[in-house]
């Protein structure tokens, strides 16, 4: 399998491309946030183009490895007709960017394009609030052989995207899906609308391709539409070539130099990349990539953790936030961003953890209760009577009473049943309010049951 990826997705900017309308599309009501401009109405001419779209894909370009093209920038026509273009063009501009690379995949190009309207076929009508609202066009080699890999770097350009603060992200990603066989003729799904559906329109067109193949029959170069509800994509039209579109330079638009002071100032705003900031946690704080990339998910998170780790061991850190504080956000459906815990509430917890003011144990419990909270983690552990570790000879005591009741455990544990060693540790965690070490324990309970 050969795919490459067209993923269109609308920069953030308060107005439209070539026209003052806001971009707020979805809050207006039908046909509102429109003029003669981006209703490309007769005699109606753009405005220049928007600068803060122009800085913010300069921005996602350099994020993504690009260079730059510094020769004139100017915008083309595209024309096809279709009834979301009054004008029957689309005003795309040339490539920014180019020979860019993400996740070894290869970037061809990215450039500027205005958003067509909201066309409704099934109703016979069109909404224009989002016509002429800047989009950015990403465009892939084909180099992801799998629909694992081609969902794998989804997840990572959004990530980008993100980081990035100049793109709205997954909800108005748009991806057109081209995959081709063994050199057998391409076919191209247009505006799959998330990366979970350009995963499982992959899927089924792999299948269809190959079932198709196995019976001899030569697969079309068309155009197909994924109908997420079926799973399936079903043909729309035969595949345009470039000339179908017959581009030309749009005279109404002068054309524009990026300048090297135009590049300098998004250098000096642009975040750190979440590909080059994992790749330095793992450098600085000594841990394992798959950690790196877990606490770069999220902007927000990988910066707490950057102050977490100036006071607490970054290893023992990473672990916690990885493991701990990942899974009570994923149970809560939060981002770390609306979870109100702070780095100090993070650092007071790991230093009641580091210091043995409380138990492993007891710090899950304490951490399950942060999200929202306004108390701190060490008031949330002396309101469950969490603080404090109870001594060796109290653990003995608890491990010999709880071998006592449970004979058949016991038992079980003598026959070789092993995970019996587990129900015992948490009839003592039972027995001291979950205050004893887990590791002594285990070890208690062991030669205990050795004897």
């Amino acid at each position: 399998m050969m795919c490459g990826l067209e993923i269109h997705v609308q920069l953030e900017t308060d107005s439209k491309l070539f026209c003052n309308c806001p971009t707020n599309y979805q809050e207006a009501p039908a046909n509102t946030n429109v003029c003669p401009v981006c209703l490309n109405q007769p005699g109606a001419k753009p405005f220049p183009t928007n600068e803060k779209a122009i800085e913010n894909a300069l921005m996602i370009s350099l994020m993504l490895n690009c260079k730059i093209d510094k020769n004139f920038t100017y915008f083309m026509r595209k024309h096809y007709d279709y009834p979301d273009l009054p004008c029957g063009y689309q005003k795309t501009s040339v490539p920014i960017g180019y020979e860019g690379e993400l996740n070894g995949v290869r970037i061809r190009e990215i450039h500027m394009e205005e958003d067509p309207g909201q066309y409704k076929p099934d109703r016979g009508i069109v909404d224009f609030n989002r016509s002429g609202i800047p989009l950015i066009e990403i465009v892939t080699e084909p180099d992801m052989h799998s629909p694992e890999e081609a969902r794998n770097f989804l997840k990572e350009l959004i990530r980008v995207l993100q980081y990035s603060g100049g793109a709205r992200g997954e909800g108005t990603m748009r991806a057109d899906v081209n995959v081709s066989i063994n050199g057998g003729n391409r076919v191209e799904m247009k505006n799959i609308n998330s990366i979970k559906g350009a995963y499982k329109a992959l899927n089924f067109e792999v299948i269809r391709q190959k079932n198709l193949m196995k019976r001899g029959v030569e697969v079309k170069q068309e155009t197909r539409a994924y109908l997420e509800s079926q799973m399936i994509t079903v043909s729309m039209r035969m595949k345009e070539d470039a000339d179908d579109y017959r581009f030309i330079p749009d005279p109404d638009l002068p054309p524009m130099k990026i300048s090297d002071e135009q590049i300098d100032k998004v250098l000096d705003i642009m975040p750190e990349a979440p590909h080059n900031k994992v790749k330095r946690f793992v450098t600085d704080y000594g841990i394992d990539e798959e950690s790196a990339k877990v606490l770069t998910s999220e902007l927000d998170l990988a910066q707490c953790y950057e102050e977490v780790a100036k006071e607490v061991d970054p290893v023992f850190a990473a672990k916690w936030m990885r493991d701990e504080l990942k899974r009570v956000l994923t149970y809560n459906k939060l981002d770390f961003a609306d979870s109100g815990i702070l780095a100090d509430d993070l650092i007071e917890l790991f230093n009641m953890l580091q210091n043995k003011e409380i138990t492993t144990k007891a710090g899950q419990r304490v951490i399950e209760q942060m999200p929202n909270s306004k108390q701190t983690p060490r008031e949330i552990a002396e309101e469950m009577g969490l603080i404090g570790v109870v001594k060796d000879d109290e653990v003995l005591a608890a491990a010999k009473q709880a071998l006592e009741e449970n004979p058949k455990a016991v038992d079980d544990y003598h026959n070789g049943e092993k995970a019996s060693l587990n129900f015992l540790m948490g009839q003592v965690m039972r027995l001291t309010k979950g205050k004893a070490d887990p590791r002594e324990t285990v070890k208690i309970l062991r030669d205990l049951l050795e004897e």
